[in-house]
């Protein structure tokens, strides 16, 4: 099963963080109730793969399960990604922003992102 897929009502634990109750993922293994997650938050990777499974699989599975922010810090183009209002399985909001820039983050996280130190980061 890849990442972006769906395994009933859970959300995949592989190479992301959450913002979730302390405690949330303890004894779940690599599939998760989504249930209390307020962000993911996915780095693309340099495999062959990363434009599928990073930018449009991932994104529709966090979407999908209800997670209420997902952000994609993308390597590749030097940018980070702000998916927003999951509804009916997609994210009605995105909003994308060059490294460097300060990142907003919507409710239920609200706090602001300095991305100047992302430029280190890039190939």
């Amino acid at each position: 099963m890849t990442s972006g897929t769906l395994r009933g009502a859970q959300m995949p634990v592989e190479d992301f963080e959450e913002l979730a109750p302390v405690g949330h993922f303890a004894g779940q293994g690599e599939w998760a109730d989504p249930e209390g997650v307020s962000m993911a938050v996915g780095i693309t990777s340099y495999d062959q793969d990363t434009d599928r499974r990073d930018r449009v699989e991932k994104p529709a599975a966090y979407a999908a399960v209800g997670v209420p922010v997902c952000l994609l810090v993308d390597r590749d183009d030097s940018t980070v990604t702000v998916h927003a209002a999951p509804e009916r399985g997609r994210y009605r909001e995105t909003h994308t922003f060059d490294f460097g820039e300060r990142v907003s983050l919507p409710e239920p996280v609200r706090i602001d992102l300095d991305t100047e130190i992302l430029k280190r980061y890039v190939r």
